[in-house]
């Protein structure tokens, strides 16, 4: 009868354990202060850091100690400054807010440092006390003569072989910016020389050979072809004009071959074809300049058609056209160029070294300057 009171109360308890667990797991975060020393231990004159951290929910306002410079914490122990290290989060609802107090002591023993209270929303909470052991350095008490009293600042005494190395090379410096400097003058004086390249069109050998043998074909037109010297004017030129055009187009030297021996060697090409009309063109032509043979009046136009035809049949049309001229520059541009470029080397290296000596000189200095 009395089970559905029971299970009703159980339920009611549950519910009341449930509803506070949030605010037990706040309640669980409260208000601290806590103090943390860098060091237990130091020496006489050095400085320590103690850092008090306050934990309090966020909004709320605290008072740190304050301390006035060289104030004492304790009899012995100096407080030489106070930083702010400024306010953190953490969880809850709870921030943390530090200040590093800066402690010193001339005086070796061990001192008990208090507690540090901080004051949050009117309330005061204090933390754990500190330790701090000041040790002193051994004095040989034996040998009170090799103890000495301090000395005052004294000036360092001039001295020139400390200087000296300096001097000289700021001199050698100078000298050099001098000649460099000089020397630019020059440089800039010496007009550089621009050689201009030109490419020119040009006749390919059979395009020029076919020009030289019109124009004589039109001159021939008003000869008297029963003049020896006429005729012989006449074989002159088509002959040197075929030879100029073999030259060209095989590469020896034709001009200077007899007619045999251009044969000769134009038998030796198995693509040269139409070989013994130019070999009775040779010897017709050399009968006339030599042996004052006079030709027919159709057998000047007959060898003429046989070097036009020879000219056809060997001709060569997938020539370049074009021809980069360089130009060549006389010996006193070619030393005036060599000249320049000496000049500009020269400046170039002066100025390195320079520059070099410079930021020597800058550092020995500097060296020398600060203690």
């Amino acid at each position: 009868m009395h089970r559905p009171h029971c299970w009703l109360l159980t339920m009611i308890s549950l519910s009341f354990v449930i509803c506070q667990l949030p605010f037990a797991k706040t309640v669980a975060q409260t208000i601290s202060v806590e103090a943390r020393i860098d060091s237990i231990e130091m020496f006489v004159g050095q400085q320590t850091h103690v850092t008090v951290t306050a934990t309090m929910p966020e909004g709320a306002k605290a008072a740190f100690p304050v301390f006035r410079p060289s104030e004492y914490l304790t009899p012995g122990v100096e407080v030489l400054s106070s930083t702010e290290l400024g306010v953190h989060g953490i969880e809850n609802g709870f921030v943390e807010r530090s200040v590093v107090y800066t402690l010193t002591s001339f005086d070796d023993t061990l001192y008990y440092l208090p507690p540090f209270v901080v004051n949050v929303d009117g309330k005061t909470y204090e933390s754990k006390s500190l330790a701090l052991k000041v040790l002193t350095f051994e004095v040989d008490t034996l040998h009170p003569e090799r103890i000495f009293p301090p000395k005052d600042v004294q000036q360092n005494p001039f001295l020139w072989s400390d200087w000296s190395l300096s001097f000289w090379l700021s001199v050698v410096m100078l000298l050099l910016m001098a000649v460099g400097y000089y020397l630019y003058l020059r440089l800039r004086d010496n007009k550089p020389i621009i050689a201009t390249i030109r490419i020119v069109k040009r006749l390919l050998p059979h395009q020029k050979a076919m020009r030289e043998i019109e124009a004589l074909r039109t001159e021939h037109r008003g000869m008297n072809d029963d003049n020896q010297e006429s005729q012989k004017e006449y074989y002159t030129k088509l002959t040197d004009a075929l030879r100029r055009y073999i030259e060209e187009r095989y590469g020896f030297s034709a001009m200077e071959m007899t007619s045999a021996e251009i044969i000769e060697r134009l038998t030796k090409d198995p693509d040269t074809k139409l070989l013994d009309e130019l070999r009775q063109l040779f010897q017709t032509a050399d009968l006339v300049k030599f042996a004052k043979y006079s030709t027919l009046i159709n057998e000047s136009d007959a060898n003429l058609m046989s070097a036009i035809e020879f000219i056809n049949e060997t001709k060569q049309e997938n020539l370049p056209t074009e021809e980069t001229v360089k130009p060549q520059l006389t010996a006193e541009e070619q030393r005036s160029q060599k000249e320049r470029t000496a000049l500009k080397w020269t400046v170039v290296g002066i100025a390195v070294v320079c520059i070099v000596l410079l930021v020597y000189v800058v550092y020995s200095v500097y060296q020398l300057l600060v203690p």
